[in-house]
């Protein structure tokens, strides 16, 4: 599950065809299509960031060989899937597709300490990313004029091999600076997107029983994003330029009483929402398009899945 988590946002160019579907429903205006990704290993399918205004999403699933190495992937509209992952990489978690195309996201490394590298893949190449002085590093979002938003983390591996680790936020300017920054009250933070205005969607945890929250940073104002009533948790994944949010909130502390369930903010008012056969009570939005389509991750007795949510 630890893994998962980082997935959750918080993540070889071979084409392979054929969208894998394994349900779709209407449920009330929205459509809701299950993403598997075809001959992977089965229910570990995670859809991570977009889709971007072509409707090309981005994500990880893991090999069926051993199901436990994790690759990259891009699924476009029509269906098809690329897979993906930097020189060297033994865990590739993508985080966004930006409207040009180009990917960020995080890998492990091969070396004893699997070493989290955030990367950016701009059509055939990769560029490696290591915020100054830190342990690991992990990209999760990129505007169309190329700020970039991440965090950094005090494990090498970013928590991805079971080791407990604490992040802090950051962006970097189209020139290639960094700012590095929390959440007043924070004692961990990490960025989900980026805006083309630079509002920043991201999450923090608080010193009061380590709370999760989710926050908007614009204009330099933090806001704290809580579900109505969530006690246990909010976790915002993902923004589109409208400052529409999803992510996933907790209502208990306890499973399968009453787990975690997505959300989205739309003009100020937030709305709750499930994947129709999600019945391990699992279902997070892990990112908006600027038209209003959500894709994300849901469990059931097989596994984790991606799926996309359209109006």
């Amino acid at each position: 599950m630890t893994r998962t988590r980082s997935l959750i946002k918080v993540f070889r160019l071979l084409a392979i065809c054929g969208l894998s579907i394994a349900f779709s429903s209407v449920a009330g205006a929205q459509t809701y299509t299950q993403v598997d990704y075809p001959g992977g290993c089965p229910g570990n399918t995670f859809l991570a960031g977009g889709p971007d205004p072509q409707g090309t999403s981005v994500g990880t699933y893991f090999d069926l060989a051993t199901c436990s190495i994790g690759h990259g992937f891009m699924l476009t509209a029509k269906g098809v899937f690329t897979t993906f992952d930097p020189p060297g990489s033994i865990f590739t978690a993508p985080g966004f597709i930006s409207p040009q195309g180009v990917v960020v996201g995080s890998y492990n490394d091969n070396s004893p300490a699997n070493v989290s590298h955030g990367f950016i893949l701009d059509g055939m190449k990769y560029t490696v990313v290591d915020a100054p002085g830190a342990a690991g590093t992990v990209l999760v979002g990129i505007s169309p004029s190329g700020e970039i938003s991440g965090f950094t983390c005090s494990d090498p591996a970013c928590g991805n091999f079971g080791a407990p680790t604490t992040s802090h936020s950051f962006v970097i300017s189209k020139k290639g600076d960094y700012t590095f920054f929390d959440p007043p009250g924070a004692i961990s933070s990490s960025t989900s997107t980026v805006s083309p205005s630079g509002t920043i969607v991201g999450n923090y945890r608080d010193t009061v029983g380590e709370l999760r929250h989710g926050y908007l940073l614009k204009n330099g104002k933090y806001t704290t994003i809580d579900f109505p009533g969530a006690l246990y948790g909010t976790f915002a994944g993902g923004g589109n330029p409208q400052n529409d949010i999803v992510g996933e909130y907790n209502f208990r502390a306890i499973c399968p009483a009453d787990c975690n369930h997505a959300f989205l903010v739309h003009n100020g008012v937030f709305t709750s929402f499930d994947y129709p056969s999600a019945t391990v009570f699992i279902t997070q939005g892990t990112g908006i398009s600027p038209t209003g389509v959500i894709v994300g991750i849901f469990g059931d007795a097989t596994g984790f899945h991606g799926f996309i949510r359209t109006p």
